[in-house]
């Protein structure tokens, strides 16, 4: 494209939190989408090695942790300063994703985040329950504080690629399958409601959701001894990583894992296990790999996926999908969570994200594949490839694009819809995100498939499955 459109003005301070692999390639996106005062943009981190890509652009750079303690004296005044209502896109590690909303609200600013991110230490506390460090509690910490708060400017909580993106992958799907087994004419308008979408979901028979992704990019060097390297936030990832592995429990399941536990507050739409879920391994499937074995990191989505679609009936939970994350990682970060795992968790000195120049080729197949109704499993995504990326953006690979044209289509419903309060993306307008984001997607399928976690499963030694149901959670984990 060469005409690219420009979605909105922000008429305030723009204050971008971050600035990382994400940062870098979501700057260029609001440069091209919106209208602003480029003298009132600010970019926050406590590193510099990309200072001068900011300066450069004529906007300020601060170098500064956002800290419990000073984060209100640091950002307050950047916000309202001047007329016009700020934005602020935080897009950092360790900087309580909460605490900035609060504020965001206080201010009367616009808000997007990609994760629900806690203050430092949060992931390690060993005072706290594997519950209490879980990215169920921080949901919920962030629910409540949308109860307190109540009305105001609009805060688009977790919308990155996934979270985020997957999200609206979800509702596109379920629509293209009902289209597919012919449900009766009244039972296909469009859900209007978070009730529709669940009650649409439990009439197809969905039994659950993998957000199951493929990172085939491959760099020019392999990956040194002692070096983790990925294609974004080392940090996000390794945190996560190290989190419980947690999965939306879906009413089907008949067999609870024998780690598994339930939180047994809030809406108990999830259960977690007592293993990291860089340690956890589930069988799930994507076009290009077909059967794979991904890692099941927790992830915001797959709780609010599971919660956003349960159906109750006189308050009884009567159906819900289970709902988790499927991914293999590119092929060096793999090995850098294998060396991690070797070393006791105990992560490598070195650190090394990816970028555009440094990767021969490949591609991040990102999508939903929703399994168990009458056409087996469905998967709908991205399959955006590093040429693509070159092509269409500055400074990120394909795994970044995907995360920031989420933001950059997070921002511009945000601005569309100002005061929504605190929302997450399975509230947001689908369509038109979608329709934001799908120039900066590269090819976005749906294909269906005949696997099951049982398929050519071979019987070299004893296993206890669920033979009747394939679907079962016990046939999809591996042990």
């Amino acid at each position: 494209m060469s005409n690219w459109p420009v979605h909105g003005t922000i008429t305030g301070p723009i204050v971008m939190i971050g600035f990382g692999s994400i940062g870098r390639g979501t700057l260029p996106l609001i440069e091209r989408h919106f209208a602003f005062d480029k003298t009132r943009l600010t970019v926050i981190d406590p590193v510099d090695k990309d200072r001068r890509l900011v300066e450069e652009r004529g906007y300020r750079f601060v170098k500064e942790a956002v800290k419990p303690e000073t984060f209100v004296e640091l950002l307050k005044p950047l916000l309202t300063e001047g007329t016009g209502q700020a934005f602020i896109v935080n897009l950092s590690v360790d900087v309580s994703s909460a605490a900035i909303m609060r504020l965001a609200h206080e201010t009367g600013a616009l808000y997007v985040d990609t994760v629900c991110e806690p203050w430092p230490g949060f992931y390690t506390d060993t005072r706290l329950t594997l519950s209490q460090r879980s990215n169920y509690a921080l949901r919920a910490d962030v629910l409540d504080q949308r109860a307190a708060l109540g009305a105001g400017p609009t805060a688009v909580s977790c919308c990155g690629a996934n979270p985020g993106m997957v999200s609206w992958f979800v509702k596109q799907a379920l629509l293209n399958i009902a289209a597919d087994v012919n449900l009766a004419p009244g039972e296909l308008e469009a859900p209007r409601s978070r009730e529709d979408w669940a009650r649409l979901a439990m009439r197809l028979g969905v039994k659950g959701i993998h957000i199951a992704e493929r990172d085939t990019q491959r760099a020019k060097s392999p990956k040194p001894l002692g070096t983790f390297v990925n294609t974004w936030s080392i940090e996000g990832f390794v945190s996560e990583g190290l989190q419980p592995a947690e999965l939306g429990w879906g009413t089907h399941e008949k067999h609870m894992p024998p780690e598994g536990k339930m939180h047994g507050y809030g809406s108990d739409c999830a259960i977690y296990l007592m293993r990291p879920g860089a340690g956890t391994r589930v069988r799930s499937w994507t076009p290009t790999a077909k059967a794979q074995h991904g890692f099941l990191v927790t992830h915001n989505e797959s709780i609010s996926i599971a919660d956003y679609l349960t159906v109750r009936d006189n308050g009884k939970v009567v159906y819900r999908p289970t709902c988790h994350y499927a991914y293999h990682p590119a092929d060096d970060a793999v090995l850098s969570l294998h060396e991690m795992a070797g070393a006791q968790w105990q992560v490598q000195k070195h650190f090394h994200i990816l970028d555009e120049t440094e990767i021969v080729d490949g591609i991040d197949e990102l999508g939903v594949l929703i399994y168990g109704h009458a056409k087996n499993a469905y998967w709908y995504g991205s399959q955006l490839s590093i040429e693509e990326t070159r092509k269409i953006a500055l400074y990120q690979n394909a795994t970044g694009l995907q995360v920031s044209s989420a933001v950059l289509a997070g921002m511009v419903w945000a601005l569309e819809n100002p005061t929504a309060g605190i929302v997450e993306a399975d509230e947001v307008d689908f369509r038109r995100c979608l329709e934001v984001q799908m120039p900066y997607l590269g090819p976005v399928i749906g294909e269906y498939t005949d696997w099951t976690p049982l398929t050519d499963r071979a019987q070299l030694f004893p296993e206890d499955l669920d033979l009747e149901d394939p679907w079962q959670f016990k046939n999809v984990i591996v042990r």
